[in-house]
């Protein structure tokens, strides 16, 4: 087996319980690999949904795990002084657009400052690759379609979006001044299997199920690239072994979108979600709420020139994988 694969490497997977998290070190541990997981289990969401991803991923001998906080520095510099990963993949962060609105300060904290532990530790351990997620709302209310990572980012509508933006800036701030290897993945609402229930399909097969009304705002008029999580997951493991060697402005470093490409309306993804879980919803129609956007739409030509692979599952294909999961897990 050539060296150069990722379960030839040691990974560490910053958010690991975490949605995206789980996913990716699942994969990489069915290879073979060996992943080093941290995770502070916050309540921000369901913990025993995060605490169900772990028990999966300690059935696997390559697995372990720290339960810590990306803020605390002495936390993050023992894992790399100890586990010494040869990649790194940051994937915790406060999530949630609207969440960002009321509770600022742990966008700061999670956001920002833990990502700041992440590239110093960088700096001082020098691991081959580091990968992180930015996220789609660094466009904010773009009108121009597709989204292209050339495109300007400096209007974010939510303090979420600002701590993606300022995340990349750093990135590549120490790619250039310390020769990081970084690559920034902007993610497109993802969704899928064991995802995370802050987000609106999630919540919507809940209400759906508990026969309570799902309030669906801007009377609907909104389209979102809807992606699968698997087509993430293939997206991030082709370009692990692969860090950027003379990217954007020269610098080792480099940016990309991982999206459907190809936006659904609103309405179209609800009435699919409804035919999947076999019934209809109870419909609340309002305003748009602060922070949220028109639309998005990814620009995945470089991801394709530089991997040759796009995201494609359909949006019926992977609702359908979704409700199987959560008529499962849930019991309904």
């Amino acid at each position: 087996m050539e060296e150069n694969r990722p379960e030839n490497k040691k990974i560490l997977i910053t958010g690991a319980a975490g949605f995206i998290g789980y996913h990716l070190a699942k994969r990489l541990l069915a290879l073979g690999g060996v992943v080093h997981g941290l995770d502070n289990l916050n309540a921000y969401y369901d913990v025993s949904l995060k605490k169900d991803r772990l028990k999966q991923l300690q059935l696997y001998k390559g697995f372990t795990f720290t339960e810590g906080d990306l803020s605390d520095a002495a936390t993050v510099n023992h894992i790399f002084e100890t586990f010494q990963p040869d990649i790194v993949v940051n994937l915790a962060a406060q999530a949630g657009v609207r969440y960002s609105i009321d509770h600022p300060r742990e966008y700061i904290d999670s956001n920002l400052i833990g990502f700041f532990n992440i590239l110093e530790a960088c700096r001082h351990f020098k691991p081959e690759h580091l990968v992180y997620a930015s996220s789609s709302s660094v466009y904010g209310n773009q009108e121009k379609t597709p989204f292209s990572t050339t495109d300007p980012v400096d209007h974010p509508i939510s303090l979420y979006a600002a701590t993606k933006k300022s995340d990349e800036l750093m990135a590549y701030t120490y790619s250039h001044l310390y020769g990081i290897p970084a690559t920034g993945l902007r993610f497109f609402t993802v969704y899928g299997p064991f995802g995370r229930p802050d987000m609106a399909y999630f919540k919507f097969a809940l209400k759906i199920m508990r026969d309570e009304p799902i309030m669906i705002y801007n009377h609907g008029d909104m389209y979102r690239d809807f992606t699968y999580v698997d087509d993430i997951v293939t997206g991030i493991v082709n370009l692990l072994c692969h860090p950027p060697v003379n990217g954007d402005m020269g610098d080792p470093y480099k940016l990309y979108n991982i999206g459907n490409n190809k936006p659904e309306k609103l309405m179209v993804f609800i009435e699919t979600l409804e035919d999947v879980l076999g019934k209809k919803a109870e419909k609340k129609f309002l305003p748009m709420q602060p922070g949220d956007v028109y639309q998005t739409y990814a620009d995945v030509s470089e991801l394709e020139k530089d991997f040759g692979f796009r995201p494609e599952t359909p949006i019926r294909k992977g609702l359908e994988k979704f409700a199987q999961w959560f008529r499962s897990y849930y019991g309904y």
